[in-house]
């Protein structure tokens, strides 16, 4: 099976398996961020998007050439989601979880951990084939009571446990998506050439 870590090209490793966002963020950290080319290579989105998703207030807006980690992480969460949402549905989504997008005051978790959280739960129910939505909420809330001193309004934990749980069912029916389009292409390929 080719698995990737979600949001990027990237291939899955056993590095990714706790910390997904360690893969990329030694790059982050050597270069002072990802060009515009680079992050299209990493996450397979064009360029416009990206920039779209910037003017639409969406992701937070670039000072210089250059996208930051924070940049980078959003872009990331939404990215694993666009198959399965709308934009603007992911957008609101990441508002209800982390507010306004370039304040992070209002925060309840910042975007690594939330992201780190998301892989790790997804990579869990992959091996175990559970994405039954008993098992989901199972997994959201050993992690999410293991990570305890990482979210930064307790009092909202609730929100958060209910958007990560809509996170990883909609990363899931994006991959079911995407797994029903290349039977289909199949098909209507099979029905052309016949």
């Amino acid at each position: 099976m080719n698995r990737y870590i979600p949001g990027t090209t990237l291939k899955f490793s056993e590095q990714a398996r706790e910390e997904a966002f360690s893969t990329i963020a030694p790059v982050l950290e050597a270069t002072g961020g990802l060009t515009l080319s680079q992050l299209s290579k990493l996450t397979g989105l064009t360029g416009s998007t990206i920039q779209n998703w910037i003017k639409r207030g969406w992701v937070s807006a670039t000072h210089g050439k250059k996208y930051s980690k924070k940049q980078v992480q959003r872009i990331l969460l939404m990215n694993m989601l666009r198959n399965a949402m709308k934009l603007e549905d992911i957008a609101r989504l990441m508002e209800y979880v982390n507010g306004d997008v370039e304040d992070t005051s209002d925060d309840i978790i910042d975007d690594d951990v939330l992201y780190n959280i998301l892989c790790r739960i997804i990579f869990t129910a992959e091996d175990e084939g559970a994405f039954e939505a008993k098992s989901i909420q199972k997994l959201i809330k050993r992690e999410l009571e293991q990570c305890t001193n990482e979210i930064h309004i307790r009092s909202d934990e609730y929100k958060l446990h209910n958007a990560m749980f809509v996170m990883i069912m909609g990363y899931r029916s994006s991959c079911i998506k995407n797994e029903m389009d290349k039977v289909l292409t199949v098909i209507l390929d099979e029905m052309q050439n016949n």
